[in-house]
């Protein structure tokens, strides 16, 4: 199999199976029937996914690789750290947009992970990623002076808390506001908190 059939055989697998854990739920779905829905044989399901579990992890996985390219991308232009969280916070629009319709998929995975190790600790993982990743950012605003001497995990966990809070809003109640926005006021107001005041 070339390479980029390959690919596509694997997103098309990907694909049923996001559709048949959201529509059944994991449990109710067996790897014939994404076979099925994928239209690719039991064979060819397992070339690319030694277990349904595997094409389950890989899902979270696909959703979060996005997510990391953006943040990434937008901690080189920003002139200060404070301007860097606000810039972030303005990709809410791009995650809303990517998480869209998939309310059903996350509720199976926190349901999943409640009950499978292996799932939680997949589940977990990007939590403990991100949080990591904000925690170093207060840091360099802590250095940079424009960021209160705060501890830098607990401002990561409410700034990751914070998210992911407004990201399950917006999945469950989508016309309830303009959730977008509501992301960017809520990380200035939580910014005024962790800003130095000499610099306001």
């Amino acid at each position: 199999m070339t390479q980029p059939r390959a690919e596509e055989t694997r997103s098309r697998i990907l694909d049923a199976a996001e559709e048949c854990f959201a529509d059944q739920g994991y449990d109710a779905v067996g790897v014939a029937e994404i076979c099925r829905r994928a239209g690719v044989t039991k064979g060819g399901f397992y070339h690319h996914f030694p277990t349904k579990q595997a094409v389950f992890l890989a899902l979270l996985e696909r959703w979060l690789v996005a997510l990391d390219a953006a943040l990434a991308a937008l901690r080189t232009g920003a002139p200060s750290v404070p301007e860097e969280l606000l810039q972030m916070a303005g990709m809410a629009q791009v995650i809303f947009h990517e998480a869209r319709g998939r309310l059903p998929m996350f509720m199976e995975f926190w349901n999943k992970a409640a009950r499978d190790p292996a799932i939680w600790e997949a589940t977990v993982h990007p939590y403990r990623r991100y949080t990591a990743f904000f925690a170093e950012i207060v840091r360099a605003g802590i250095a940079e002076g424009s960021l209160r001497p705060v501890d830098p995990e607990i401002a990561a966990q409410a700034i990751v808390s914070l998210a992911v809070g407004l990201v399950l809003q917006g999945l469950m109640d989508p016309q309830g506001a303009d959730w977008g926005r509501v992301m960017r006021e809520s990380f200035q107001m939580l910014l005024e908190g962790l800003k130095r005041k000499e610099l306001e």
